[in-house]
């Protein structure tokens, strides 16, 4: 008998490598073997196969049937192979065209009964696919709206192994099945959470807008009630609509994390707010066989908001100091290294001690000082080094919230709008560089020679660092602030103002 091929899509982090599916019918024992360095999950895919086949009326030969998975070197794991091994299986009986089933990468993992299942992470291994210059690829049923979001490139979705059969010219009268689904995506609702509603706080309002104009981290700080969820709630609608590139790298990570996608790629900056008690895997990713995104993966191109944060376990918050500098993720394994995009803003809120209401007007401290210092010890200096913004944020009183309550404050689209504008005013100056944002320009291109400021203009930071008040990442940072100040005011470049107004938001808490 020939031997039957086609190809499937091994997924590592995102990025993924076309497998091909080979398969042998020989006169031996019956049995039904598996080769290629596959995992446990990939592995039980023997029995799936075989009852599948069965149970669809297009039964394999009662013989021995030999796959191969190639390269055999790379890892390979996961439900996801299933198709493509029963269709190199029906290939090498003659049940179906060997030319047809060779030209298709199939993905797809399947039920006894003979239905196809929607797998996770579709979406990147058809990009891989296209990529790799396939044509055509065949895809479970309840994949194919999302399978379709990738240009370029055929999708042909079927129900069924004896669907996917009869496409390929096996000779089957079709029977219906229900195809089986996927949940649709839940509808986002950052426009509901409106800037107006917030009362007071203009300086932490201001601070928000800078941080979105210009891709800045934040740390609030404050006591329970100042409002510090509330404005890093709302800091996703401050943010510009994704880019076509950024929508297909957040929905990829989605479809990768098993989360719906739907038939339209996300289109809003997505918003991550893991619970204190998260591990630093569950924070940048991780896995033994199967590597997954994490909440600073899945928060790329949008926000990651880490509440209550000295409660998180020191080693997890450490774990996010070389993304934020770099914006990757790297999870090593023994056999593979994993990679994942982490351009995300990270929000830090925190009291100001356990009991909260250290600096409070309106409440007593109870902690004792030593307790108050421990506390906020559990954030390292070297993470805060890297927070651009870092402001306090208290409670409003009854005296501001009847000033305040006239109407003229400021909407969320109207703040959106002046961050779109400062941004067109930054992709401009940085057009010719490899950066977009403020947040992304080194501190060697802030200092050289297209973008130095005056020692009259930075006598203010450079006195700080001087003086042991700025390291020299922080006399870096206040810089890319200052340029930000001066793209929402619309000036050509800042001016000392400017960098005392950034110098602020770098020291708030001192």
């Amino acid at each position: 008998m020939p031997i039957g091929r086609t190809t499937a899509v091994s997924l590592l982090g995102l990025s993924g490598a076309l497998v091909e599916v080979e398969a042998d019918i020989s006169s031996n024992l019956p049995a039904f073997v598996l080769i290629g360095l596959p995992d446990t999950a990939l592995n039980e895919a023997r029995d799936r196969v075989r009852a599948a086949a069965t149970n669809s009326g297009c039964g394999l030969p009662n013989r021995k049937i030999t796959v191969n998975l190639s390269p055999a070197a790379l890892p390979k794991h996961g439900s996801g192979f299933d198709l493509a091994i029963a269709m190199a299986a029906l290939a090498a009986a003659k049940i179906v065209g060997v030319e047809s089933v060779a030209g298709v990468v199939h993905l797809g993992e399947l039920g006894l009964d003979g239905r196809l299942r929607p797998i996770a992470g579709i979406l990147p291994a058809v990009l891989a696919a296209a990529r790799a210059g396939a044509a055509v690829v065949m895809v479970p049923s309840g994949n194919a709206d999302e399978a379709s979001l990738v240009p370029g490139i055929r999708v042909v979705a079927v129900a069924s192994l004896r669907d996917a059969a009869i496409w390929h010219g096996a000779e089957f009268e079709p029977v219906p099945v229900e195809p089986l689904t996927v949940p649709s995506p839940p509808a986002a609702n950052d426009e509901d959470l409106d800037l107006a509603e917030i009362v007071g706080n203009d300086d932490a309002i201001e601070a928000m807008i800078v941080a979105a104009a210009g891709g800045h981290h934040m740390f609030l700080l404050g006591p329970p009630g100042a409002g510090k969820t509330m404005l890093a709630a709302r800091l996703p609608g401050l943010l510009p609509d994704l880019t076509s590139r950024a929508a297909l790298e957040v929905s990829s990570i989605r479809s990768l994390a098993g989360l719906p996608v739907g038939s339209a790629l996300a289109t809003r900056p997505p918003l991550e707010s893991p619970h204190h008690t998260a591990s630093a895997a569950s924070l940048v990713g991780g896995g033994s066989s199967v590597i997954r995104p994490g909440a600073a993966a899945r928060a790329s191109h949008g926000v990651l908001f880490l509440d209550e944060a000295p409660e998180f376990q020191p080693a997890a918050l450490d774990a996010l100091r070389q993304p934020l500098e770099s914006g990757v993720i790297s999870i090593h394994r023994a056999n593979a290294v994993a990679h994942f995009p982490a351009r995300f803003q990270l929000v830090l809120a925190a009291n100001p001690c356990p009991c909260g209401q250290y600096g409070a007007q309106d409440s007593e401290c109870v902690c004792p000082p030593h307790a108050r210092r421990r506390y906020l010890a559990r954030l390292s200096g070297p993470l805060l080094d890297r927070i651009d913004i870092q402001l306090r944020v208290s409670r409003v009183t009854a005296a501001r919230l009847r000033l305040m309550d006239d109407g003229s404050r400021l909407s969320t689209a109207q703040a959106r709008d002046r961050v779109t504008r400062a941004r067109l005013v930054t992709g401009e100056r940085l057009a010719h560089t490899p950066w977009a944002l403020n947040s992304q320009v080194p501190g060697s291109w802030l200092r050289g020679q297209e973008a130095r400021l005056p020692p009259s203009t930075t006598a203010a930071i450079d006195r700080a660092l001087e003086r042991g008040g700025l390291t020299m990442r922080g006399y870096d940072r206040v810089l890319r602030l200052a340029w930000t100040i001066a793209d929402l005011a619309g000036e050509a470049r800042p001016s000392a103002d400017h960098l005392g107004r950034a110098l602020y938001l770098r020291k708030a808490l001192s």
